[in-house]
């Protein structure tokens, strides 16, 4: 978390803490698309005005993890999205969209949709911003595909942006589409972000590694390239070519401070 840094006070020598969040609450509810329990964690930020609008950040974990890998892992992307949230005093969500290896599926989007609802009832929600890493990069740009209303910016690390040609996990992602790209063909489809450019009018931001080879980098590399055709205002990509399948600390960090300033009308010009 950030360190504390004193501030003088007029009339008080008083050190003031640095913006933090809240201890992790595991939530449930009940989901609408089959009536089984599913899981959150929900992170307040320190101080937390009920009465006040707040952004939510809803961080995605990777394939085979759960809600609690970017609650306590200290791997870059999931430390920086916690240090994120802390600063810009967001609440913080971490679900575990239906399974370990969802792949944004239909019952993960469906509690997805739900969920944000739920946090908008519950809070006085200003936007709703989308992270992660891996399973979880793929599947924010999934949700944001499907639901551009819903979301007011994107940042996705090793992630992919075509559900149709990736060759990976396909065990899994059988499983949670419901059949194969033979049996299933529109779900593999609508779940391709790149084939949907025109969707992504909200700050988007991609880093990709070179030489990834659980999730190779091209269909991301050529989503940003049709995003920045639209808007290149609205898009960052950190491509490094010699880079594997994780995202520095660093430079997860600048990935969601420009969707951020972006959103506030003070990104790049």
């Amino acid at each position: 978390m950030c360190a504390a840094v004193a501030l003088p006070l007029i009339g008080t020598a008083a050190e003031q803490p640095a913006p933090s969040l809240g201890a992790p609450e595991d939530m449930t509810f009940k989901a609408t698309f089959d009536g089984t329990s599913q899981n959150y964690v929900q992170m307040l930020p320190k101080p937390f005005h009920s009465g006040k609008p707040s952004d939510v950040l809803i961080a995605l974990h990777g394939h085979g993890s759960d809600r609690w890998q970017y609650v306590k892992q200290e791997r870059g992307e999931c430390k920086a999205a916690r240090d994120f949230a802390a600063a810009r005093g967001m609440i913080y969500i971490s679900p575990d969209y239906r399974d370990r290896t969802s792949w944004m599926g239909p019952a993960a989007e469906a509690d997805m949709v739900q969920l944000i609802a739920l946090l908008r009832k519950e809070h006085k929600v200003r936007r709703v911003f989308l992270t992660g890493a891996s399973m979880g990069g793929a599947s924010v740009l999934i949700f944001t595909a499907l639901h551009p209303d819903l979301v007011d910016g994107v940042s996705s690390q090793n992630g992919t942006a075509n559900m149709v040609e990736y060759q990976n996990f396909q065990d899994a992602v059988i499983v949670s589409y419901g059949g194969d790209k033979k049996q299933k063909p529109e779900e593999y489809k609508k779940r391709s972000a790149e084939r949907v450019p025109e969707k992504f009018t909200m700050p988007a931001a991609f880093t990709v590694g070179g030489k990834d080879g659980y999730v190779p980098p091209d269909s991301v590399r050529r989503l940003a390239e049709k995003l920045t055709k639209q808007n290149e205002k609205n898009v960052l990509i950190i491509d490094r070519k010699d880079g594997g399948h994780e995202t520095s600390y660093e430079d997860t960090l600048q990935t969601l401070e420009f969707i951020l300033e972006t959103a506030n009308g003070k990104g790049k010009k």
